[in-house]
């Protein structure tokens, strides 16, 4: 659906996307290679500790504590950190690195990639992800993620929600910030860009984190866009 008082403008050319919760299901996919590797961890709690360490350890980039660092190499600090809570600091150095590249396999919500190639046929679709550029498209090659651009923290060096990340999208492709849509799972990264002059789009993926922790995916005010998935995305903007 879309809401009446900020529909979409017109001249709308490029859709930049979040990607871990909004493209990708995270939290599914470390369930269910946890399932596989280590069947006697809780997955579920596993990936939550993962994933909890994630924003602060962008903190400490942010603030200067750490220098610039790809969210492969701050996945990995969290990951050797978590471990010994779940019984696995006997992994190998190949383990946790191997482990580690789970981020790189997350397998794409049900309706993702039709959502993509549906709006590719119409606008300039790109990520706007905090994951490296390694990461990102080794995720897309396993996917099938349609990518015109892949678009990274790393490019801009800053993370998300500094405003280097979502102007930087309108400089690499020379268009007005009103002219690039976000399109997140995520309420503080569309504030973000919003308060950068793009137009938003707040997809719903109420198992971001799972069963157990079903999000609230209620419309909030400011967004262009509230739709259900990247498919009922698809229709709204005519595609």
């Amino acid at each position: 659906m879309a809401t009446p008082a900020h529909t979409p403008h017109a001249s709308t050319q490029v859709l930049a996307f979040d990607i871990f919760g909004t493209v990708v299901d995270w939290h599914g996919s470390i369930v269910r290679e946890m399932a596989e590797r280590h069947p006697g961890v809780d997955g579920n709690a596993f990936a939550l500790a993962w994933r909890a360490g994630y924003k602060p350890a962008m903190a400490r980039v942010a603030s200067g504590e750490l220098g610039w660092t790809l969210i492969d190499d701050l996945h990995r600090r969290v990951l050797d950190g978590i471990l010994p809570t779940f019984g696995l600091a006997h992994l190998s150095e190949a383990e946790r690195h191997d482990l580690n590249r789970v981020w790189h396999r997350l397998d794409a919500w049900p309706d993702s990639v039709a959502g993509l190639t549906r709006l590719k046929q119409r606008f300039t679709i790109c990520s706007l992800s905090n994951g490296n550029i390694g990461l990102l498209t080794r995720m897309a090659k396993r996917a099938g993620l349609p990518w015109d651009c892949v678009l990274s923290a790393e490019v801009f060096r800053a993370y998300k929600p500094d405003p280097a990340t979502y102007l930087g999208v309108a400089k690499v492709f020379d268009v007005p910030p009103t002219d690039v849509m976000l399109v997140a799972a995520h309420h503080d990264d569309l504030a973000g860009a919003r308060a950068c002059g793009l137009q938003t789009a707040y997809i719903e993926r109420p198992l971001e984190f799972g069963a157990s922790q079903p999000k609230d995916v209620s419309p909030q005010p400011g967004n262009n866009l509230h739709c259900r998935d990247l498919l009922a995305l698809a229709d709204v903007l005519g595609c």
